[in-house]
């Protein structure tokens, strides 16, 4: 399925939002397509590859693949998270299969090419006969490992690939605005607050669920009993995030009463406020007065999704493990809300393959989020047909 930058289907979908249809079939089920998103809506932005907590101490290193593309996270010598590419330059093999700690140099277990924590080519052994370290034709000030663009906000690493993408902070800076108030340390909550579902269903379509409070009632009655639809409002920023918030949010209180600590210096707002964003192509994020997740959907192929989740909490002192059983009940209760979506991403994953399904309708009234959403991907595929063609 090619998409020409007058692509009909697509074009509906950036009409507003009483008159669009959502995207086309072929953008959940079409291998092709699932290709051209590939770049048009993850390289050529800031896609999610990881979490900083997962590289604590200089020398961690972590791969990971976005969409196939190998990728190495590793923690410098000045503490900072760096993005390579995972494949030594000289013969393409794979740096860092595990997640390890690298004490001295990286080293391709090929034909031992090694490099420093910066990227830099250090050795190469042999490459100028046997005993003979060095050659003209190779300059190592030339063979450093591939560097990506990377940042790191909210504990997710963001990179892109492509290098054309504004700076990150341009780039979210809205949503950095939003939640200036939460512009706090995170502490990570530890093993019982990090799990991952694995979803039979299109990554995009976990983004557009998690962007509206519609479906409440009936996926996720118990929440709704609390939160109630009514008490909703849509989060829409047009080309980078959208999502929902809620006016009534409770804090988790364990039986003894105590409770999680809040983020320091909060305006009223938030005593009861949450907030929940679907930040554009796949971070869904949520901030509350006492702990703030995330959510990495990672996109294996065209039908599956795995959803990666982390907690945090606003002070040090709920790492302790004295509160280790209060954290350990917060996310259940969140995996419960988030397993009650994947029969509902599932189940529209099924319908795509309906052939007479014209992406549907939106509601005007309560579909704004999802798409916008919509908008933006269809926006970024054609954008990227137009540049190419």
């Amino acid at each position: 399925m090619s998409l020409a930058p007058n692509s009909g289907p697509l074009q509906q979908v950036l009409a507003s939002v009483d008159l669009a249809h959502g995207l086309p079939n072929g953008h959940y089920i079409d291998r092709e397509v699932f290709q051209q998103e590939k770049r048009a809506l993850f390289f050529n932005n800031w896609a999610a590859v990881g979490f900083a907590k997962d590289l604590p101490e200089v020398g961690d290193a972590r791969p990971v693949s976005l969409l196939g593309m190998p990728l190495l996270l590793l923690r410098d010598k000045q503490g900072a998270v760096r993005v390579y590419q995972n494949t030594c330059r000289h013969r393409g093999m794979i740096l860092i299969s595990e997640p390890s700690k690298i004490k001295g140099v990286i080293r391709c277990p090929y034909h031992s090419w090694c490099y420093g924590l910066d990227g830099d080519l250090r050795s190469t052994p042999h490459v100028g006969g046997p005993g003979v370290n060095d050659h003209a034709g190779i300059k190592r000030e030339e063979l450093g490992l591939c560097v990506i663009r990377s940042y790191v906000w909210r504990d997710v690493i963001f990179v892109n690939v492509s290098g054309a993408a504004p700076e990150f902070e341009d780039y979210a800076a809205d949503a950095m605005a939003r939640w200036r108030d939460h512009d706090k340390p995170l502490y990570h909550g530890g093993p019982e607050s990090s799990f991952k579902l694995t979803v039979k269903g299109n990554w995009k379509l976990a983004a557009e669920n998690y962007c509206e409070s519609y479906h409440l009632p009936w996926i996720h009655p118990g929440l709704n009993s609390y939160s109630r639809l009514e008490d909703h409002y849509h989060i829409e920023a047009p080309g980078q995030y959208s999502g929902q918030g809620t006016l009534v949010y409770k804090p988790l209180a364990h039986d003894d009463g105590k409770s999680f600590a809040d983020f320091p210096g909060l305006p009223a707002k938030w005593d009861q406020a949450g907030e929940y964003i679907a930040f554009y192509p796949n971070v869904l994020f949520g901030v509350h007065r006492d702990h703030a997740y995330a959510i990495l959907l990672e996109a294996v192929d065209e039908t599956t999704t795995v959803e990666h989740v982390e907690i945090y909490y606003a002070s040090q002192a709920m790492q302790a493990a004295d509160w280790a059983e209060q954290r350990a009940t917060n996310a259940a209760l969140w995996q419960s809300v988030f397993a009650e979506d994947v029969f509902v991403v599932e189940g529209m994953q099924k319908g795509r393959y309906g052939e007479k399904f014209d992406g549907g309708k939106f509601s005007p009234v309560m579909d704004g989020p999802t798409h916008c959403f919509h908008h933006w991907a269809a926006s970024q595929v054609l954008g990227a047909a137009a540049t190419s063609g």
